[in-house]
């Protein structure tokens, strides 16, 4: 549970008090077709895995560098958690969000996310944890993928020069 709090509390509370409308956007998923609606089901199942192991896994301290390297991870996924939630609750007046750690990544919850998991397993020493976290993040990235389609047809020519200006992670 120690693992899993901080994350709830910024990923749900922090963008809940700075924006309830928020956590209605953040919900909501791009279209998707073809092999995009099983890397949906995947990214979903993963999800739910990973949020189990955090809540049921011990913290192993031993050895110190792997537990050091482990804070540090799940430290700077949840500062970079933080930094995307504040920012995405303060999206431009078009609805599109390039403020923040958004001028850098167009995608910086998911890098957070996966910063924070690789933290988790390291700190669990979970092999099962750190799979699920892979199979998480490519999941993500087809999703993605179907998320660009979508904003380039809602933001059009904003959206295609963000593109251009902004990597997708970092």
């Amino acid at each position: 549970m120690e693992m899993l709090s901080p994350f709830l509390l910024v990923r749900f509370g922090l963008l809940g008090l700075l924006d309830r409308q928020a956590l209605v956007r953040a919900s909501y998923f791009a279209p998707m077709e073809g092999r995009e609606r099983a890397a949906y089901w995947a990214f979903q199942l993963m999800t739910a895995l990973i949020l189990a192991l955090m809540l049921l896994l011990p913290v192993r301290m031993q050895p110190c560098s792997v537990f050091i390297l482990g804070v540090l991870l799940y430290l700077a996924g949840l500062a970079l958690l933080g930094a995307a939630v504040v920012a995405y609750a303060h999206p431009a007046d078009s609805g599109l969000n390039r403020g923040g750690v958004y001028r850098w990544s167009r995608n910086p919850m998911y890098v957070a996310y996966f910063l924070l998991f690789c933290g988790c397993a390291l700190l669990t020493q979970s092999a099962l944890l750190l799979a699920a976290a892979v199979v998480f993040q490519l999941a993500a990235h087809i999703i993605i993928r179907a998320e660009e389609r979508w904003c380039l047809a809602r933001f059009g020519r904003e959206y295609a020069w963000y593109m251009r200006k902004v990597r997708r992670y970092f």
